[in-house]
C-alpha cells in the first residue's frame, strides 16, 4: 500500500506554524481591507483613471478595497488547507514511529 507521507516531522510542524501565522495575518488584513482602512490605501491597486475620470470616485476605490479583501480571505483559506495537510503529515509521521517493519 502506498504511503501518503511526503514530508518529515519537522517540515510538517513548520508548515503548521507558518499556516497559523498566515491565516491570522491574512484574515486580519482581509477584515481591514473590507472595512476600508485608510492606512492600507497604498496597497490598493488603482490608477489615475479610477480617481479623475469617474463620476463617483469613492465607489471604484471601495470596490478595489473589497476585491483586495476578498483576495486576502482566499489566501487565508489556502493557508487553512496547507495547515490541514501539514497536520495530516504530522499524524502520519507519528503513526509511522509506532509501526514495526
Amino acid at each position: 500500500m502506498p504511503s501518503l507521507l511526503f514530508c518529515g516531522p519537522k517540515m510538517a510542524a513548520c508548515g503548521i506554524v507558518i499556516s497559523i501565522w498566515g491565516v491570522i495575518m491574512l484574515a486580519m488584513l482581509g477584515i481591514f481591507f473590507t472595512a476600508k482602512s485608510a492606512v492600507l490605501i497604498e496597497d490598493v491597486p488603482f490608477n489615475e483613471d479610477d480617481i479623475w475620470k469617474d463620476q463617483n470616485p469613492p465607489s471604484n476605490i471601495y470596490n478595489l478595497y473589497n476585491q483586495v479583501g476578498i483576495n486576502c480571505f482566499i489566501a487565508a483559506g489556502i493557508y487553512v488547507a496547507v495547515g490541514a495537510i501539514s497536520l495530516c503529515q504530522v499524524r502520519l509521521n507519528k503513526r509511522q514511529e509506532y509501526m514495526v517493519t
